[in-house]
């Protein structure tokens, strides 16, 4: 059997703080969105606009080639891509590496499987007309400082303590984070959206109610362009450093 996904709508807003440094795409059952983390440590001198552009960009080319069995098994190959790809160009570092939260998503015989690290959200509707919301874990969650000198601070130990035992996981360059990710096995789907975090702010915001009006407002192009737009214009209204944005929303092929 032949499992393999149709576009409905693919949308990408750049920032305004950085160039784009989201990624997604889709090729045979396997579908992905990431979403990299902007640069707080002292950057690389690696071969793109930005440290996290490049992660981003060898993450998607990995995944595009991927021919694994299970999302975790897939991930766990394109982060050993990455690592390769990483040898020549940073030596061991690791600590300094770019990161980013990352979803991938497989189709199955059973469904959909689903594994991620950090905050890319996925909304899954199925067949039995459920919808289901994915996020494996806020990636700031435990920053609580307000004051903005020694939120950086906060942000950078974060930073320099990931993918160690007891901290958030992320898409580095370690296979071994595949093992950390958060894998769910859904049924059959009938629609699925990915978004990055600068996408979801739209119902942070209270631009739609929920996963549920995400999921309808990015059925297709012009419905998230639409709503990518009102996002954008109430940060503006807000005074709102605006994150990249990016939704990806498919259904399964026919055959």
């Amino acid at each position: 059997m032949t499992f393999a996904w149709d576009i409905r709508a693919r949308v990408q807003f750049e920032g305004d703080a950085h160039v784009q440094e989201d990624g997604c795409g889709f090729n045979g059952p396997n579908a992905w969105i990431i979403d990299g983390a902007t640069t707080l440590l002292d950057p690389l001198e690696l071969p793109a606009a930005s440290n996290p552009q490049w992660l981003a960009q060898q993450l998607s080319m990995a995944l595009s080639a991927a021919t694994g069995t299970g999302a975790r098994a897939v991930l766990a190959d394109a982060l050993a891509d990455v690592d390769s790809a990483a040898a020549p160009l940073a030596g061991d570092e690791h600590v300094r590496f770019p990161s980013a939260a990352i979803t991938v998503a497989q189709l199955n015989a059973d469904g959909v499987e689903l594994a991620g690290l950090a905050d890319c959200t996925v909304v899954v509707r199925t067949h039995d007309g459920a919808t289901h919301l994915v996020r494996a874990e806020l990636a700031d969650a435990g920053i609580t400082a307000v004051e903005p000198a020694e939120r950086l601070a906060q942000l950078k130990r974060d930073r320099e303590r990931r993918n160690t035992p007891g901290r958030l996981w992320v898409a580095r360059r370690e296979p071994e984070a595949a093992d950390h990710a958060h894998v769910v096995q859904l049924g059959q789907p009938e629609v699925m959206v990915m978004a990055s975090d600068g996408a979801w702010r739209a119902v942070d915001l209270g631009l739609v109610s929920g996963p549920e009006e995400f999921l309808a407002r990015t059925s297709t192009t012009l419905d998230a362009l639409g709503l990518m737009h009102e996002l954008r214009v109430k940060q503006a209204q807000i005074g709102e450093v605006a994150d990249d944005a990016t939704v990806l929303t498919l259904a399964p092929k026919r055959s």
